[in-house]
C-alpha cells in the first residue's frame, strides 16, 4: 500500500504528499507538487534533508558507518578487488569476471593516450599554478573531442568517452605534477597495473620495485575508497551542470572545481598542514583546547563528517594501510605520532564523543601520501583522479534518468 503524509496548512488547505521508499535507507517525502498545489517552497540550506535524485550506484548509512558500491561493502571491495575492478563495478553494475576484467583493462590502456592538445594546455600554465587549476582546464579541453563527435547533443549510451576520461586522468595528473616540478613527461607503461603505472608516470625510476608495489597497493585502496560517495558537493555539481545538457567533460570540469574547495577535496591537504602546525608547536593539548573553543577559528581537520555520525568506514581501512606503509618503510614518522595521539585523545574526550567527531578518510589518506613523498598540493588532484570514476558513472545515470530536469533551486528572499 502506498504511504502518504497529510500536510494541513493554517489556512485550512490540505495536501497529501507521497512517501517514497528505496531499497534501503530513509523514506523520502515527495514534494515535487508542493509549490504547484500550495504556493510554498521548502527551505533546506545545503540540501541536508533533500534527495535531489534517485540512484542505484552508492549507498551510505552515516549513523551505522556503512558505505556500499552497487550493494558491495566498501571493506570487501578495498581488500579483495583492484581499483580497475571497482571501476568496472561502478560503470556496469557488477564485478567483472576474469575475462571481462582483462578486456576492460585493454580498453583502458587503448584509451589512455593524452592528446597533444591537452599536453599543450598543461605546458601553457606557469609552474607556480595550483595543480587543480590545470586539471580543470584539461577536462574543459577534452570537451572539444566530445563536441567533434556529438556536437551539442548529449549521448548517454556512448560509454567510450567516460572510459577515456577515467583512462587518461592518471597520465594527466602525473603530467601536471612533472610540469610544475620542471620535469620531462613519462609515457604510460601498459604492462603495469593502473596504480603502478600512475606511480611510474609521477616518479619514474626514483622508486625501487619493492617500494613501488607497496605504494601502489596503498594508492589502489585510496582510489577505491574515493571512487564515489553518493551525492556529495562535487557529484552534485557534475549532475547540476549535466542537467542543463552540458557534455560529460564540461560537467567533469565542474566536479574538479568543486572538489578543489578545502571543505571538500582539499581536506586531506589541510590535515597535513594542521599536523605540521602542531609539530612546530610541540603542544598537542593546546590545539585540542583550541578545537574545543567555539570562539577559536582553529578546526581539527580530518575529524567528523557531514554524513558519517559514526567512524568513517574508509578511515578504518586506511588506518591499517597507513601503518603497513610506514612500518615497512621503517619511518619514525612524527606526523603519524601526532595523528595517533590526536585520535586517541579525541576518541576518549567527551567533547568529541558527544559530537561524534571521529577520524575520517582524509585523516589517514594525507599521511599515506605524505609518506610516499607526494607533495600536499597534489593530494586533491589524486582525489579527483579517483573520483572521476564516480562522476562519470553519476553523469551517465543522470542523463539516462527520465525524471532528470534542469536543476533550479529556489530561494528565501530578504532583499529590498
Amino acid at each position: 500500500m502506498d504511504k502518504k503524509v497529510l500536510l494541513e496548512l493554517s489556512n485550512g488547505l490540505k495536501i497529501e504528499l507521497p512517501v517514497l521508499s528505496g531499497t534501503t535507507g530513509p523514506d523520502v517525502l515527495n514534494i515535487k507538487d508542493l509549490y504547484k498545489t500550495t504556493g510554498l517552497f521548502t527551505y533546506d540550506p545545503g540540501f541536508v534533508s533533500t534527495a535531489s535524485c534517485s540512484s542505484s550506484i552508492t549507498f551510505i548509512d552515516g549513523d551505522e558507518g556503512v558505505l556500499k558500491y552497487r550493494g558491495h561493502d566498501i571493506a570487501d571491495l578495498a581488500e579483495n578487488n583492484s581499483f580497475t575492478a571497482v571501476i568496472y563495478l561502478l560503470l556496469y553494475g557488477e564485478l567483472p569476471s576474469s575475462e571481462q576484467h582483462k578486456k576492460f583493462l585493454l580498453k583502458i590502456q587503448e584509451s589512455s593516450k593524452v592528446s597533444e592538445q591537452v599536453t599543450n594546455v598543461i605546458k601553457a600554465f606557469p609552474k607556480t599554478a595550483h595543480p587543480m587549476s590545470i586539471l580543470v582546464a584539461c577536462f574543459a579541453s577534452l570537451s572539444a573531442s566530445y563536441y567533434e563527435k556529438h556536437g551539442n547533443n548529449v549521448n548517454g549510451e556512448d560509454l567510450d568517452f567516460g572510459i577515456s576520461a577515467i583512462a587518461q586522468v592518471p597520465a594527466i595528473v602525473a603530467m601536471i605534477y612533472r610540469h610544475i616540478n620542471n620535469q620531462e613527461f613519462i609515457n604510460a607503461n601498459n604492462e603495469l597495473s593502473y596504480s603502478e603505472n600512475f606511480l611510474k608516470m609521477i616518479f619514474g625510476d626514483a622508486v625501487d620495485n619493492d617500494k613501488s608495489a607497496l605504494f601502489a597497493k596503498a594508492l589502489d585502496k585510496i582510489f577505491t575508497l574515493h571512487a564515489d560517495h553518493e551525492q556529495n558537493a562535487s557529484t552534485a555539481a557534475v549532475r547540476l551542470v549535466g542537467s542543463a545538457g552540458s557534455n560529460l567533460f564540461a560537467s567533469l570540469s565542474a566536479g574538479v572545481a568543486t572538489l578543489w574547495g578545502p571543505a571538500h577535496g582539499g581536506a586531506n591537504e589541510a590535515v597535513i598542514n594542521m599536523l605540521k602546525e602542531i609539530e612546530q608547536s610541540g603542544d598537542i593539548d593546546k590545539f585540542i583546547e583550541k578545537a574545543k573553543d567555539d570562539k577559536d577559528p582553529f578546526k581539527l581537520m580530518g575529524f567528523g563528517h557531514r554524513v558519517y555520525k559514526n567512524y568513517d568506514p574508509r578511515a578504518r581501512i586506511l588506518k591499517d594501510a597507513c601503518h603497513e606503509v610506514l612500518s615497512k618503510l621503517e619511518q619514525n614518522n612524527e606526523l603519524l605520532k601526532i595523528a595517533k595521539k590526536l585520535e586517541e585523545i579525541a576518541l576518549k574526550d567527551e567533547y568529541f564523543i558527544v559530537r561524534k567527531l571521529y577520524p575520517n578518510v582524509d585523516f589517514y589518506s594525507g599521511i599515506i601520501m605524505n609518506a610516499i613523498d607526494i607533495p600536499s598540493s597534489m593530494f586533491t588532484p589524486i582525489f579527483a583522479l579517483a573520483r572521476t570514476t564516480g562522476w562519470v558513472t553519476q553523469w551517465y545515470e543522470m542523463i539516462n534518468d527520465k525524471e532528470t530536469k534542469i536543476c533550479r533551486p529556489r530561494q528565501l528572499y530578504f532583499g529590498k
